[in-house]
């Protein structure tokens, strides 16, 4: 059985991942800070699971990353651990350079430490994966495409802390030798994302009678990415990539924002109507935009399937109808989030 640690594996992505990695027969040793956007109910199905080891602390506790290393002996380092909302990092920079690039500098230098150690086959197989964004490379006109060599240009101190933490990754493994993986994805979408981003959000707030907020004129274009699809391809980059390289990962869905909320309020009038009996588009208040919204976001993940054979599974058609479907049949999970009570009861934490 293989064993993994996985940093941020109670967050959206990294939880998705762990629930497939249990199901997939791997032995999960899931390290996660728990602040905001750390959901222990996304992971409770795993609570009595011998395979599942969940630990609460920082990726830039260093005693604690050391410790885990070498109890577990782990083949693999997947690391999801990060502030990641572009909304919140301008109002508060701070707290993503302390987890994004000191937190991801403490993790390497654990972890460097534990492969030198490592022998032979060991050695040899042993993997660091680094989760990151497109947001790294800034914006694009309303032409071309994100390739794994396109310059890094970030425009909001969320995605220059990414840009940080990928350039340390980069030198690791040019300094070091340590065989490291980068992943740069697109936007991701799919159950148990936290309502403060755009589909949830828009979720909850329909279903509320709420005003459905709108950046400036909604045009900003994303390639959305099931998150599912997302998993299969960091598996899929674990195993077969590559070491030293980087892969970029997209959905093939390019969208418009306000294309994404009236999606969701047209499936929402099919499954939900309202009382009233009109559309959800009728919710719909275009708001300020944030400061320096980029403009469109779109992914060129050919390197990813020329060399890998991966591609996504899911259209966003699909994607999006099973996504409202999920937030549907889950609103407890939803509810707890919203009214924090999630953050009240650690379920099976361990020190």
């Amino acid at each position: 059985m293989s064993t993994w640690l996985v940093t941020g594996g109670a967050g959206f992505i990294g939880g998705n991942f762990v629930l497939e990695a249990v199901a997939a027969g791997v032995r999960v040793i899931n390290l996660d800070a728990l602040t905001y956007a750390g959901n222990l109910d996304t992971l409770s199905s795993l609570q009595d699971n011998p395979d599942h080891v969940f630990v609460h602390g920082d990726i830039g506790d260093r005693a604690l990353v050391e410790r885990l290393l070498a109890e577990h002996r782990p083949d693999a380092v997947v690391n999801f651990a990060a502030e990641s909302h572009v909304d919140r990092s301008i109002d508060g920079p701070a707290a993503f350079v302390q987890t994004n690039v000191v937190g991801t500098l403490a993790l390497l230098e654990a972890v460097r430490d534990y492969w030198k150690g490592l022998e032979g086959g060991a050695k040899d197989a042993f993997r660091f994966l680094h989760v990151s964004t497109d947001e790294v490379y800034g914006t694009l006109g309303e032409t071309g495409l994100f390739t794994e060599t396109t310059p890094y240009a970030p425009n909001s101190p969320y995605s220059a802390s990414k840009a940080a933490s990928d350039h340390l990754v980069r030198a690791f493994h040019h300094t070091y030798g340590l065989p490291v993986l980068t992943t740069n994805c697109s936007n991701n979408y799919g159950p148990y994302h936290f309502p403060e981003k755009l589909i949830p959000l828009v979720i909850a707030k329909a279903l509320a009678g709420e005003p459905l907020p709108v950046y400036g004129d909604g045009k900003q274009v994303r390639d959305w990415l099931f998150v599912s699809d997302h998993c299969e391809a960091i598996r899929t980059v674990l195993a077969k990539g590559r070491v030293g390289e980087t892969y970029n990962v997209g959905g093939n869905a390019e969208k418009q924002n306000l294309e994404v909320v009236k999606t969701i309020c047209a499936l929402l009038d099919e499954r939900r109507p309202r009382e009233d009996g009109r559309p959800r588009e009728s919710q719909i208040a275009f708001v300020a935009d944030r400061p320096g919204h980029d403009r469109r976001y779109a992914i060129d993940a050919s390197k990813l399937r020329d060399e890998l054979g991966w591609v996504p599974k899911y259209t966003f058609e699909r994607g999006i109808a099973e996504t409202v479907d999920w937030y549907l049949a889950n609103q407890p999970w939803v509810q707890r989030v919203l009214d924090g009570s999630y953050r009240l009861e650690r379920i099976g934490v361990a020190a």
